[in-house]
């Protein structure tokens, strides 16, 4: 603790991230204090860790440590999101469903949720990109099924489009032969369930 609270205090973005993460557990050594980790994840944030992003971005959509701000929040998870991280991803892309099926501080932007849920469904490696990889599916799924915003956008690029079911499970919308490829190992395992149940 001592030597990465050191390394932190000099500006190392990864030490910084990982002394929010302390403070959070309440692990090391260190108090379980939120403030403390909102500080630290703010910092690394501020450098441009994914990491720090995505954990800062979760105190904010919750209000925790720090006052609650869904806007902040949001645009932590997309600065995350666009660098890959599959949770912001996934929280980037339930946040703007919850938008543009119920309202709320974010303007409504289905197709870029379907788009991040997207790519967090492609996700491959070790176990945890797997399980948000599942969770990713999950939600594209339910909502493909459940929403209007989202047929009316492509899954594979998420752009509003002149769009075509899939001729298996009629849930799924695409543009084109192009993103129903990329697509299919992505959908297969939603289609088999889709087409099992109707």
């Amino acid at each position: 603790t001592r030597w990465c609270r050191l390394a932190a205090e000099q500006g190392h973005a990864v030490s910084q991230y990982n002394l929010g993460v302390n403070f959070c557990s309440g692990s090391a050594g260190l108090p379980q204090d939120d403030r403390e980790a909102a500080r630290w994840w703010r910092l690394a944030a501020e450098q441009g860790l994914a990491r720090a992003q995505a954990s800062l971005a979760m105190y904010y959509t919750l209000g925790t440590g720090i006052p609650r701000d869904v806007s902040e929040g949001a645009r932590l998870f997309r600065l995350a999101a666009e660098q890959g991280h599959a949770g912001a991803q996934i929280n980037i892309g339930r946040l703007l469903l919850v938008a543009a099926a119920a309202g709320s501080v974010l303007p409504a932007a289905p197709g870029e949720a379907i788009r991040f849920l997207a790519q967090a469904a492609q996700q491959t490696g070790n176990e945890e990109r797997q399980e948000r990889r599942l969770e990713a599916l999950a939600l594209l799924s339910a909502h493909a099924h459940e929403s209007d915003v989202v047929k009316a956008c492509c899954i594979g690029c998420g752009q509003a489009r002149k769009l075509r079911a899939c001729l298996k499970c009629r849930t799924a919308r695409f543009c084109g032969a192009e993103c129903n490829r990329r697509m299919w190992p992505v959908h297969k395992q939603s289609c088999k369930t889709f087409t099992a149940a109707y």
